[in-house]
């Protein structure tokens, strides 16, 4: 593929425009908002100056990579392209309406794209009149700096695209996985109790969350507690993932959304961006000490790592993915310290199966269900590697 096309000229399309840029692709970058394609070119421009201070590419050569963007305010720029990523907000009859419009301007062969991060791709693709064009794939923000891309075929999606997207991806320097399309894909899906479980610890009164942070951080090796993250990503963006994860999974108690949570959106007490989420961010504001009591961090580390693990395990039952790639997805999109089902194996199976039978049988709740894979493993004596 030579001439790549934009939909969307925010972070996420201009991100994803450098990167195909970089490895020499053709780029159109389209957005009907004329004043986001001149900040997403003043914002290259500002990304190769610092790129070329630090050496990492001389002034002809981001100069190059730069010429190779082209900005458009008409769809009609996309008539020579051989794909199409669209990457603007997420709702499902936009979407729609942006992939109809651009079926009728491209040529029969162009592939068309979503880089939606939970939305039905096969939704997305019954607008087409060819939808076994249409396929998903997700980057993760920043496109440039992330290695993970997740490829997403829909049912109708034609044999062969997700492998030819696979190597296209790869060659523009990235790392792909293919999943089944469900809600949430592979790391969305994975990574919820990561935020569910230690919310529920915290409205438990287990612990409070600076603890709750320590314990996965310092015991765990998760770079950043759950607290802190979803204080980082805000909970106008966490909270609806989960809300819209726990929708689409028919209302599965395993992800069930939690009004603490809610009550911080609702409270537009977003996070770091609106200087209060789960922390308090205002100037001189100190966060608490978290406890030093080893028993208690083990224990909090345990519950939440089980649960991440029996989500991983559930979703290589269900062939979501394969082993390898849902762990890939998991080390390299979302920064985990190890692959889960890798760590599944370092934990032992059976303990991961004991924890979670005692939590079923204290709370009798479908959340703290185990994954039929794990007893049968533990049955027949198996490790996942």
């Amino acid at each position: 593929m030579k001439k790549v096309g934009i939909i969307g000229g925010g972070a996420m399309g201009s991100g994803i425009a450098q990167v195909f840029a970089q490895s020499g692709h053709a780029v159109v970058l389209y957005d009907t908002n004329q004043d986001a394609l001149d900040r997403s070119k003043q914002n290259l421009a500002k990304t190769f100056e610092k790129l070329v201070a630090k050496e990492k590419y001389t002034a002809e050569k981001a100069q190059e990579i730069q010429n190779n963007i082209e900005y458009a305010a008409d769809l009609n720029a996309f008539a020579s392209c051989d794909l199409i990523i669209e990457a603007i907000i997420e709702n499902l009859e936009i979407k729609k309406t942006v992939f109809k419009n651009v079926e009728d301007i491209v040529s029969e062969n162009c592939i068309l794209a979503s880089n939606t991060s939970s939305l039905s791709i096969a939704s997305i693709a019954s607008a087409c009149a060819k939808p076994e064009r249409v396929i998903g794939i997700h980057f993760f923000n920043p496109a440039p700096l992330m290695a993970l891309v997740e490829i997403i075929p829909a049912v109708q999606t034609r044999e062969g695209l997700a492998e030819e997207i696979k190597a296209l991806i790869q060659s523009v320097g990235k790392l792909p996985v293919i999943t089944k399309d469900t809600p949430g894909f592979i790391v969305n899906r994975v990574a919820r109790p990561f935020y569910s479980e230690a919310i529920r610890l915290l409205e438990e009164g287990v612990a409070d969350a600076e603890t709750i942070d320590y314990a996965m951080t310092s015991v765990g090796g998760f770079r950043m507690g759950p607290f802190e993250l979803m204080d980082f990503i805000g909970h106008d963006v966490n909270y609806r993932v989960t809300e819209s994860i726990f929708e689409s999974f028919f209302y599965d108690p395993r992800f069930k959304p939690s009004f603490s949570q809610k009550r911080l959106f609702e409270a537009g007490f977003y996070g770091r961006k609106s200087g209060r989420g789960f922390y308090n961010y205002a100037e001189g504001a100190e966060k608490k000490a978290p406890s030093q009591d080893q028993a208690l961090l083990e224990k909090i580390y345990k519950r939440v790592l089980v649960m991440l693990i029996n989500e991983a395990a559930d979703a290589l039952f269900l062939n979501i993915a394969t082993k390898e790639d849902l762990d890939t997805a998991m080390t390299k999109g979302v920064n985990y310290p190890k692959g889960l089902l890798q760590w599944a194996d370092e934990y032992g199976i059976e303990n991961v199966q004991n924890d979670l039978d005692e939590l079923y049988n204290y709370y009798h709740e479908d959340r703290y269900r185990l994954s039929p894979i794990i007893r049968n493993m533990v049955k027949a004596n198996q490790t996942f590697y």
